[in-house]
């Protein structure tokens, strides 16, 4: 079972449960997930904040836990990493490709890449969601 944070078209949020990612796409794609609050049907996933409660744990030890400092440098790398590792750069070409992806003439898959602000406008007009993060320029070192 996989929760999900979702959102309509109204910008109501609320929570999903799925049996799998592709479970909630299924029934997304057939309009059978509503929104609770209007039953608005045009719905899409939204970044959802993570929490990890373990069992067994006295109360004492996960408030120590939370006292401890986050290093937000190893957690930036750790989510630079992730971004690289987990799409396909397409530099320049990031609004023809997902222009693409979105009308479906090349599978949908993760890409980062850039766009001109005029780019930017028609994806958003399109109806094509995207997020702008700024990634660190690659260092010769960095490409080892």
């Amino acid at each position: 079972m996989i929760i999900f944070d979702l959102q309509c078209s109204n910008g109501h949020i609320f929570e999903g449960w799925f049996d799998s990612a592709e479970a909630f796409e299924e029934q997304n794609k057939k309009g059978l997930i509503s929104c609770p609050y209007c039953s608005d049907t045009n719905i899409k996933r939204v970044l959802s904040p993570v929490a990890i409660k373990r069992s067994g744990r006295k109360e004492s030890e996960e408030k120590e836990d939370q006292k401890k400092e986050v290093d937000y440098v190893k957690l930036y790398k750790e989510f630079v990493r992730y971004i690289k590792e987990n799409s396909e750069d397409v530099g320049p070409n990031f609004a023809k490709e997902a222009l693409k992806m979105h009308y479906g003439l090349t599978r949908k898959r993760n890409i980062r890449g850039y766009a001109t602000e005029e780019e930017e406008k028609m994806l958003k007009e399109e109806g094509i969601e995207f997020f702008k993060i700024l990634l660190p320029k690659e260092d010769d070192k960095d490409k080892h």
